[in-house]
């Protein structure tokens, strides 16, 4: 397994991905901001976000002095908030614990709110050159084919065992330009070919040394046996609005949406409409469906025009969409037209 390396480096510099905006800067800001946004989402969704970010705080210093409903406004659309928030608490402690400057390994990068253990290992290794594998779900696929894993990855001792094989797998004398090519390679070789649901073997430098492949066995790794199940709830959606702006509230800390700007939410129908005054001319909008990463929400609007607040927790907002909302509600108010 000792040319797995070298094959990924060559592989990489001729056939991997050169253009993408955070690519050839080893400042640590633009880099722990591209994968802070990548977590979960593609490439593609993540490019304009970026460069609006950039725009809008240059740099970790300009972030944490923003709001942080600035930055959640910014954020709408991206999902999974909770990565919003560490990147504006992790931006503050930065600025307040070391002067401004990332620190330049993985193990006090992991410390920073929002940084993983591979998370911090790519940004040590794209900027400072540290010598310690990524791990994240696709390199895990990749290796776990490449090695044949047969220990289940649902299991954190597994993983960890693969991340020692992973470390192995550098060899001593490996540059920080090697090691760029090298993090930036097992990236692009699980986002364009050894994907979950097609390995391309023929496109792949390591295909001679892939046990999996051998075995012809690729899709059998990697083995995770917990999975987790899908629900689905039905959400009631308050709409009230007037002149004097839209009725928001604020979401619990936790849970679905938490911390951001919302129209009340209610479990039932009958719980929505008694937050109104008796006789409000009341509309029920078409029901549309978000999809979560392992819940389905239904969710029902109940849109009425009224100056009168309801009786629910609140506050009238003008310019909502200067705030951090969910992206359906954002996107339901402007075709609202309120």
């Amino acid at each position: 397994m000792s040319t797995f390396f070298s094959q990924l480096v060559a592989w990489q510099r001729h056939h991997g991905r050169h253009g993408l905006p955070w690519q050839g800067t080893r400042d640590p800001y633009r880099v722990w901001l591209s994968e802070v946004m990548l977590q979960q989402t593609q490439v593609v969704t993540v490019l304009d976000y970026f460069a609006r970010f950039l725009q809008a705080f240059p740099t970790v210093a300009d972030l944490a002095a923003a709001e942080q409903d600035a930055v959640l406004a910014l954020w709408s659309g991206l999902g999974y908030y909770s990565r919003a928030r560490n990147l504006h608490r992790c931006a503050q402690q930065v600025v307040a614990q070391w002067g401004g400057q990332f620190p330049d390994n993985s193990t006090d990068l992991a410390s920073l709110p929002g940084i993983g253990p591979s998370t911090a290992a790519a940004i040590a290794a794209f900027c400072f050159g540290e010598r310690h594998s990524i791990l994240d779900a696709n390199v895990q696929r990749v290796l776990s084919r490449l090695l044949a894993v047969e220990a289940d990855l649902a299991n954190t001792k597994a993983v960890k065992v693969l991340w020692q094989q992973a470390d192995a797998l550098i060899p001593a004398e490996a540059s920080a330009d090697d090691m760029v090519s090298y993090t930036q390679g097992l990236m692009d070789l699980g986002a364009t070919v050894c994907t979950s649901r097609t390995a391309h073997c023929l496109l792949c430098p390591a295909q001679g040394e892939c046990v999996a492949h051998q075995q012809g066995r690729m899709l059998d790794y990697p083995v995770r046996t917990k999975k987790l199940k899908r629900t689905a709830e039905n959400w009631h959606v308050l709409v009230v609005y007037s002149a004097q702006g839209v009725w928001l509230q604020r979401r619990p800390e936790q849970g679905v949406w938490a911390g951001l700007y919302c129209p009340p939410m209610f479990a039932t129908e009958d719980e929505a409409l008694q937050a109104l005054p008796a006789g409000a001319a009341v509309a029920f909008g078409e029901p549309f469906k978000h999809v979560l990463t392992h819940k389905d929400l239904y969710l029902h609007p109940i849109v009425v025009q009224q100056n009168q607040a309801p009786r629910v927790a609140g506050q009238w907002v003008q310019g909502w969409a200067e705030l951090g909302l969910p992206a359906p509600m954002r996107k339901y108010l402007q075709d609202l037209g309120v």
